[in-house]
C-alpha cells in the first residue's frame, strides 16, 4: 500500500477541502510530509492521518485553530485537560443561553396560544396579576416611528435580541395622562423578560396586584375607546387607579396578516 497521498486525496479521505489543507500548511498547523521540488505538489502520509483527525476533532469541540496549534506544538496532559475544561465551561454557558432562549420561545407560544382562546372581547374584567419582571426605557412616545426607534434603543441598551421578543413588548401611559384622557402619550416602552438573573439600570417590575383589564381586536391605533371603557368601569365601581396603564399588543401584523386576528390588552392597576 502506498504511503504518500496528494493534497486532493488527503482532502477526500478526510472529507474536507484542499483549501483548508493549504491554509493549515500556511499557518504551520499541518505541513505536508513532502513537497515535490519540480512541481510544488504537496504529499501527505498515513502518519499524519491521526494528527489531522485530532485537528478535526478539536475543531468540532469548538477550539480555535490557534488553540489547536498551541496544543500540538506543546503537547502535555495538563495543557490538554485545561483546554477541555475551558471548552466545557464555554459549552455549559451556551447550553444555559439556549435554555433561556427556549424558555422565551415557549412563553411566547403560551402567550399567543392563550390569546387565541380568549372569547370575551371588549369586556372589562378585574384580574389579579403576579409581579412581572421587565426591561424598561422611560421615554415619551407619541407616534409609530418613535415607538420603533425607542424599541431599537431599548434592545441595544439592554443587549437583547429582537427576534425572540415578538409579542413581549408593551407600552405604559402615565397615570396623569390616563386620568386626563391623553391615551396616545406613552411614557415608556418595555419588554417582558423571564430571566431571573438579569440585572441592570433598565430592569424593573410591573407591580403585583389588582388590574382592570380589557382585550380587543386591534392595535395601538384602536385603543382610545377601550381606555374610555376601562375608566368608565373604574369610576362606576368606585375603584382607585394606583399606577400607569399597561398596553400590550399580543398579536399584530408581524404575527398575522389578518387584522381580525390582532389582539391587544390594556391593564390599569386599581384598588377598592
Amino acid at each position: 500500500m502506498k504511503n504518500l497521498f496528494t493534497i486532493g486525496e488527503m482532502a477526500k479521505l478526510h472529507n474536507m477541502t484542499m483549501k483548508s489543507l493549504r491554509y493549515y500548511d500556511e499557518i504551520g498547523l499541518l505541513k505536508p510530509i513532502q513537497i515535490d521540488a519540480s512541481n510544488g505538489y504537496r504529499y501527505y502520509s498515513t502518519e499524519q492521518f491521526e494528527q489531522l483527525n485530532t485537528i478535526q476533532y478539536l475543531k468540532k469541540l469548538g477550539f480555535s485553530l490557534k488553540e489547536i496549534k498551541a496544543h500540538l506544538d506543546h503537547r502535555d496532559i495538563d495543557g490538554f485537560l485545561e483546554l477541555l475544561e475551558k471548552q466545557k465551561r464555554l459549552t455549559e454557558e451556551k447550553i444555559k443561553e439556549l435554555e433561556r432562549v427556549n424558555r422565551r420561545f415557549q412563553n411566547r407560544i403560551n402567550d399567543i396560544t392563550l390569546a387565541q382562546e380568549i372569547t370575551e372581547l371588549e369586556v372589562v374584567k378585574i384580574i389579579e396579576m403576579k409581579e412581572r419582571k421587565i426591561v424598561r426605557l422611560v421615554e415619551k412616545i407619541q407616534s409609530e416611528p418613535e415607538l420603533e426607534f425607542s424599541l431599537r434603543q431599548l434592545e441595544n441598551l439592554a443587549n437583547l435580541n429582537s427576534s425572540i421578543f415578538i409579542g413581549g413588548v408593551g407600552l405604559t401611559v402615565d397615570v396623569n395622562d390616563l386620568i386626563n384622557q391623553r391615551f396616545n402619550r406613552y411614557n415608556s416602552i418595555f419588554i417582558l423578560t423571564e430571566e431571573e438573573d438579569i440585572e441592570g439600570p433598565l430592569v424593573t417590575t410591573l407591580q403585583q396586584g389588582t388590574y382592570a383589564s380589557i382585550y380587543y381586536r386591534g392595535d395601538h391605533t384602536n385603543s382610545f375607546e377601550y381606555y374610555k371603557a376601562l375608566l368608565d368601569y373604574i369610576q362606576k365601581n368606585d375603584l382607585q387607579i394606583t399606577g400607569d396603564a399597561i398596553e400590550r399588543t399580543i398579536i399584530d401584523q408581524y404575527i398575522s396578516i389578518n387584522k381580525e386576528d390582532y389582539l391587544t390588552e390594556i391593564q390599569i392597576p386599581v384598588t377598592y
